[in-house]
C-alpha cells in the first residue's frame, strides 16, 4: 500500500490545502492529513482537535483520507505509521527553501522517508491560513478561500460568538 502523509498546521484549512489533498489522495492510495502541533507557533485560531474535526468534514467524500493529530516530529509519525512519503504543497520559490531543508532533515530522522512537492495551483497561490483569519476578522467573503463546509465556523471563532461544533 502507498501511505504518505501530508503534514500541516492546517488553522483553518483552505481551499489550497483542500486542492493539494484531493490530488495527493488521486496519487496514493492512502493518505493521512495529520495536524502538525508546531511549537514555534502559538495555540492558533483553532485547536488541533478542531482543526481535525474541520479536515474531516471537508474531506468525508473522499475515502482513502485519514485525518489525525501529531504532536511528535512528523519524521517519527511518519515512521510509526509506516509511511514513506510527505506531500507538501508549494506557493512560491520561498517555500521551497524552507521545504527543501525539512525534507532533508526528515530523511536523516527518518532514511526511508522521501518528500514529494505538489505545486499549488496558480488560483491559490496568495493563499494561507493567515490570510484566511485575517480576512474573517474584517468579516470579508470567504467562500473564494475557505470550504463552504466550515465558512460559519471560522467566522464564529474569529468573531468568538462561543459555538461549539464538537
Amino acid at each position: 500500500m502507498r501511505r504518505a502523509i501530508y503534514p500541516g498546521s492546517f488553522d483553518p484549512v483552505t481551499l489550497g490545502h483542500l486542492d493539494i489533498i484531493k490530488r495527493a489522495a488521486a496519487i496514493f492510495d492512502e493518505l493521512i492529513v495529520c495536524v502538525s502541533v508546531n511549537s514555534a507557533k502559538d495555540g492558533g485560531l483553532f485547536s488541533p482537535e478542531e482543526r481535525v474535526e474541520l479536515i474531516r468534514t471537508v474531506t468525508e467524500e473522499l475515502p482513502n483520507v485519514k485525518v489525525d493529530c501529531s504532536r511528535e516530529l512528523v519524521a517519527e509519525y511518519a515512521r510509526r505509521c509506516r509511511a514513506r512519503v510527505l506531500v507538501k504543497g508549494l506557493r512560491a520559490v520561498s517555500d521551497y527553501e524552507s521545504e527543501i531543508q525539512m525534507a532533508m532533515i526528515n530523511a536523516k530522522l527518518y532514511p526511508r522517508l522521501d518528500t514529494v512537492f505538489l505545486y499549488t495551483r496558480p488560483k491559490y497561490a496568495y493563499l494561507s491560513s493567515t490570510v484566511v483569519k485575517e480576512l474573517a476578522r474584517y468579516g470579508a467573503e470567504l467562500s473564494d478561500f475557505v470550504p463552504r463546509q466550515i465558512i460559519e465556523r471560522v467566522r464564529d471563532k474569529v468573531t468568538g460568538s462561543g459555538r461549539d461544533y464538537l
